[in-house]
Parts: structure tokens; sequence; C-alpha cells
């Protein structure tokens, strides 16, 4: 059977695992489940992942896995083709930190569940949002420039081909964006951006290319 991938349409975790099936050649259905509506919350999700987050991979009858870095190292081991990971062990690592910097220092400050508690206000909300979006961007732009300064100038976020690195950085950048964050100061981050958003299967894994995404 195809794999099965949980996912929402605008959530980053999601657009992270799209993006490394596609890059990968790795057949897969998605079924869209609607945060805005809870849909997360249900048993149903909760059986997929306790925690009733997206996105989780139904890899066969019953057995899902859940979170989006323990989803692509799986797939790195499972399907090595169109590796998304260096074989030099400190350009993975630095993979990784990259990946870690995105999954646990900046998208969890803004879920939903974390806006819904920082305030009821939709303004509120926002400038939380911005503000560790900022944040973040601000440590991406000197760890990509660090990383340079080690393995060479490169195009994408670690080095000269599309990595792990970049499927996370890009949906942050979006996000980042999406509160409204100045990008100007960050060229290092936008030319990562820029390159991994020019490679084969990037249009396919945006948000708004999803079945479930709103019509403009």
């Amino acid at each position: 059977m195809a794999l099965i991938l949980y996912h929402y349409w605008r959530s980053s975790a999601s657009w992270r695992v799209r993006w490394a099936l596609a890059h990968k050649g790795i057949a897969f259905d998605k079924v869209a489940v609607n945060l805005l509506t809870s849909e997360q919350r249900a048993d149903a999700h909760r059986d997929r992942n306790p925690i009733g987050h997206v996105p989780a991979l139904e890899v066969s009858p019953g057995r899902h896995l859940a979170e989006s870095v323990a989803i692509i190292e799986w797939l790195e081991e499972t399907h090595p083709q169109q590796p998304l990971y260096p074989s030099d062990p400190w350009a993975r690592a630095r993979v990784r930190q990259v990946c870690e910097l995105v999954n646990a220092g900046i998208q969890p400050l803004q879920n939903l569940i974390v806006l819904d508690k920082v305030s009821a206000d939709a303004e509120g909300k926002k400038a939380w949002a911005h503000e560790f979006n900022l944040r973040g961007m601000r440590a991406l732009e000197a760890l990509l420039t660090e990383i340079d300064g080690e393995l060479g100038e490169g195009s994408f976020a670690v080095g000269s081909s599309l990595t792990a690195a970049d499927l996370f950085v890009v949906p942050q950048v979006y996000s980042a964006r999406r509160f409204g964050v100045d990008l100007a100061p960050f060229p290092r981050v936008l030319r990562a951006e820029a390159s991994a958003l020019a490679t084969p299967h990037a249009d396919g894994a945006r948000p708004e290319s999803q079945p479930d995404a709103p019509a403009a």
C-alpha cells in the first residue's frame, strides 16, 4: 500500500514531510486534518499521534510515525535515494543543527495552541509570532553564515545541494513573512530559500498546492 500522510495544508511540519516524500520519489496519499476545526484533537488522530499534532505518516495499516524530524530521518534510512543528509559527518551534523534550530527553537512558539494561550486578540498573537520569528531569522542567518565559513559558500542552507535543512528553513521563512518579519536583513537565508524553491519538487509541496488549501 502507498504511505498515507495525515497533514494540514499550512502546517510547516507537514510541508517538510510532503517535500521529503516527493524529493525521494516515494508514492503517498494525503489525508487532510483541519487544525482550524480541531480535527487534530479527535481520538482518531490521537491514535496516530498522541499529542495531536500533524503530520503523521501511516506506514502500514495501524502503524503510524509522527514528528517531522523522525519521519524524515526514517525516510532517509529506508529510502536512501536522493539523500537529504550529507555523507560527511560534520556537514550532516550541521544539517541536523539547522533542522533543530527551526524545529525546536522557532516553529513551536507559533503553534496555534501556543498562540491561543498567549492572547485572545489577533494582534497580540501576531506580535508574539513576529517576535519569535524575527529572533529565529537572526539565529538562522548567523548559523548559515558560520556554516559557509566552514564548508565553503553554498547556495542552499548547507552546501550546494538540497538537504533536510532546506526543508525546515523554507517553511519557516514563509511563516516569518506571514507574521510580518522584514527579511531584507537576512540575505543568506533568502539565498537558501531561493535555491531550494527552484528544485523540482518544491512547488508541489507548497501550502497553496494542497487540495485542502482555501481557494485564492
